[in-house]
């Protein structure tokens, strides 16, 4: 089943009988909608996500939506993202939250992952994509055609965006949660 989810709106489809795939809609805004950070609040420099978190068990396939996106956009003629490990650990909470039941399918609480990467990334503007599916053999996939398929998603996919972070989550119950964070860096002159 495929489902998606547009601002006020839902709607539900069935692929190949198989499978549920549901997209959320797209989420984007620049860094001066966001509350501006203190000089204590500026991104600050930490120990290597590699250092302070485990691997996630689903590494392969954050790997492997950063590398389907990458070619979608290498086709287009659109330079690579760089898969971030500290916007990935963000995506992927949000995931996890999901998974548990403790976030609904959505883009809730979009503008704290926002703070929390601008702690850690002076950015221009942040985006973000969501998909849930179940019954799939190749989650990713699915996930990755439905958002080229949905006009807001693609645009994020095409979007002028320079770093990425990706978080894969699947629950007890075999769904597949996925978040893909989008930035542009705010570079000195």
């Amino acid at each position: 089943m495929v489902r998606f989810i547009s601002f006020a709106r839902f709607a539900a489809f069935w692929v190949g009988g198989a499978g549920l795939l549901a997209i959320a809609s797209c989420q984007e805004v620049t860094s001066e909608v966001l509350p501006q950070l203190r000089p204590a609040e500026q991104p600050e420099q930490s120990a290597s996500p590699s250092e302070s978190q485990p691997p996630s068990p689903y590494a392969e396939l954050e790997q492997a939506v950063h590398t389907q996106i990458n070619q979608y956009r290498a086709e287009q003629g659109l330079p690579p993202l760089e898969l971030n490990a500290e916007m990935s650990e963000i995506a992927r909470q949000h995931s996890q939250a999901m998974a548990d039941g403790q976030a609904s399918f959505s883009h809730d609480g979009f503008e704290q992952r926002g703070q929390a990467i601008a702690r850690k990334i002076p950015f221009r503007t942040v985006a973000e994509n969501l998909a849930f599916n179940q019954g799939f053999a190749d989650p990713v996939t699915q996930a990755v055609e439905g958002w080229i398929d949905s006009p807001g998603h693609h645009a994020n996919i095409k979007g002028n965006f320079d770093l990425t972070g990706i978080g894969v989550v699947k629950n007890e119950q075999g769904e597949y949660y996925l978040t893909q964070l989008f930035v542009k860096r705010l570079l000195p002159f």
